[in-house]
């Protein structure tokens, strides 16, 4: 089985306070003994497909650097880290009285379904379309032309619904890019804003990002899945990241509601992941897993975009890489066997 990895790579040592903890804090001292042992292992200078790598530790940014010429105010595909934007999104939205729970019907909001002929998809919910576990119609990813059918269609959401059951719902793992498309319709629907306005109102202003950009589909909705996507600068994916270890607050303000921070970082529902590090399981559009006994989370999008949150070592890595390169599941390897034992362990070594 093939493991897709975090790609980590590191240059020059800096820090910097972050704005998402605005009390004074003590400066951190450089490590240039640690930045030596993760250039090393890193290999970055040969790895033309990683193009930018931010680190925090304890609320400031221990370590940044861009590559090829790209530098803080580019903006990145974060591809399927898309779906783990929207899941925040989902979770605002509960916490607004616009969505009930993350186990209301997915009938409930396009009750087009109760005319559907299988009974079974009136029993979906939200939960099982971001567990990637909904049975629900997928592009099929193993088909060079999947994922071009499914972005050709004129209405995606109503195409992914009338399709017949792909599986039984809430019975197995299958990574669906079409379903998670509809987190961006359930938004839609339930707000009555598109989900670019409700992720500037409620998530992106609060977080004073105020650059990116925001694929839509052929219909002119935009994507929840990824497969067009977010793009977004690297220091605002990191800003993500930190919600996780502050409770959903930034800058003393509460941006995602405490009770969705915590049951992502626990979920009661989990199933394994067919990919990502050994042995990782999925439930609400993010990926849980244990490497040399230190617990993390973390966001994964194709072609080395990730967000890792390492609340034992109040961590985040942030890393954009080149989603076109083909070579993407190679370098994964090379990662997992090299680069992220070395980023671990140096990270454990900062105070």
């Amino acid at each position: 089985m093939i493991k897709l990895v975090l790609f980590f790579s590191f240059g020059l040592l800096c820090v910097l306070r972050l704005s998402a903890q605005p009390q004074a804090q003590p400066q951190a001292q450089p490590h240039p003994q640690s930045q030596s042992a993760i250039d090393t292992a890193a290999g970055l200078e040969n790895n033309p497909g990683v193009y930018s790598i931010i680190v925090a530790q304890n609320d400031r940014i221990i370590y940044r650097r861009y590559f090829k010429g790209y530098d803080s105010a580019t903006l990145f595909s974060e591809q399927s880290l898309t779906k783990s934007i929207c899941s925040l999104l989902i979770g605002i939205a509960i916490d607004k009285g616009y969505l009930s729970s993350v186990d209301e019907k997915l009938v409930d909001i396009f009750p087009e379904l109760k005319k559907d002929a299988d009974p079974r998809k009136s029993e979906i919910t939200i939960r099982a379309v971001m567990n990637q576990a909904s049975g629900l119609w997928h592009e099929n990813l193993k088909s060079p032309f999947g994922i071009h059918h499914f972005l050709k269609q004129k209405d995606p959401a109503g195409y992914v619904l009338k399709q017949p059951l792909a599986g039984e719902p809430g019975k197995e793992w299958h990574y669906n890019n079409a379903a998670s498309y509809l987190l961006s319709a359930i938004i839609t629907r339930a707000t009555h804003m598109d989900i670019r306005e409700f992720a500037i109102k409620y998530l992106f202003a609060p977080l004073n990002i105020t650059e990116f950009r925001w694929l839509q589909m052929r219909d002119g909705t935009y994507d929840g899945s990824g497969l067009k996507g977010i793009f977004l600068r690297s220091a605002d994916l990191l800003k993500i990241g930190e919600l996780f270890l502050h409770n959903g607050v930034y800058d003393n303000r509460q941006v995602v509601p405490k009770k969705w921070v915590q049951l992502i970082l626990d979920p009661d529902i989990t199933y394994p992941s067919t990919w990502g590090f050994e042995g990782s399981t999925y439930a609400l559009d993010y990926y849980h897993a244990v490497y040399h006994g230190t617990a993390f989370l973390y966001g994964m999008g194709w072609g080395g975009q990730f967000v890792v949150i390492l609340p034992s070592l109040k961590a985040i890595v942030v890393i954009n890489e080149n989603a076109a390169n083909k070579q993407a599941i190679e370098r994964s390897e090379t990662f997992i066997r090299r680069i992220f034992p070395a980023i671990l362990a140096q990270l454990s070594k900062i105070p």
